[in-house]
């Protein structure tokens, strides 16, 4: 391992995380921008964490839903810049057991293709959507505002752009959705200090 690779990944072993939690960031992908302005949030991408002895991954739906090192994921979000929330009764929720059941719910999604047209099957999957549906699998939470995709900010000409790229005149906008910021600001989490 090189230096600063190791030293990264000692810095994020010190970080005060534990398997379950949820981290934000704003992805450099194309769509990030144009994601931002729909949902009016500067967060574009999230994962769930696991820990596996010292070291902590993040289960992630971007070309695939994979499991990356948790300093190889800060790596790719713009400013490496992230927020980790986690669940307000986690210290009673998140028992091994329900871990244990978070990780099979997670391993029914892996290597699913992502889903950018933000379909609510499970064929092919979005960041926030494998959030959602690991923790509603796993142990019956919602966590987050389902939506319509009507419901989002579609005025900015980027978005408008995104959307006929990917829908052409037909946008489904009855179709549901969950956008990073709906489980960001969900009530059922709080910030985790780092």
């Amino acid at each position: 391992i090189q230096k600063n690779e190791r030293e990264a990944r000692d810095a994020t072993r010190k970080l005060p995380l534990q398997s379950g939690d949820i981290i934000f960031q704003t992805s450099e992908s194309s769509q990030s921008n144009a994601i931002q302005l729909a949902t009016h949030s500067p967060y574009s991408h999230c994962g769930i964490i696991f820990k596996y002895d010292k070291d902590y991954f993040v289960y992630e739906a971007s070309s695939k839903v994979r499991e990356l090192a948790l300093d190889r994921w800060i790596a790719q979000g713009k400013d490496q810049t992230f927020v980790v929330k986690r669940l307000k009764d986690a210290a009673s929720i998140l028992s091994p057991t329900n871990i244990k059941k978070l990780h099979q719910a997670k391993d029914q999604f892996y290597q699913k293709e992502y889903d950018r047209y933000f379909s609510w099957s499970n064929d092919e999957i979005y960041c926030s959507e494998l959030v959602w549906k690991i923790y509603r699998d796993a142990l019956g939470i919602e966590i987050g505002q389902l939506q319509l995709l009507k419901d989002f900010d579609f005025s900015d000409p980027e978005v408008r752009k995104l959307l006929h790229a990917r829908y052409g005149d037909k946008i489904p906008l009855n179709d549901t959705v969950i956008s990073p910021v709906s489980i960001f600001n969900s009530e059922r989490l709080f910030d985790v200090k780092m």
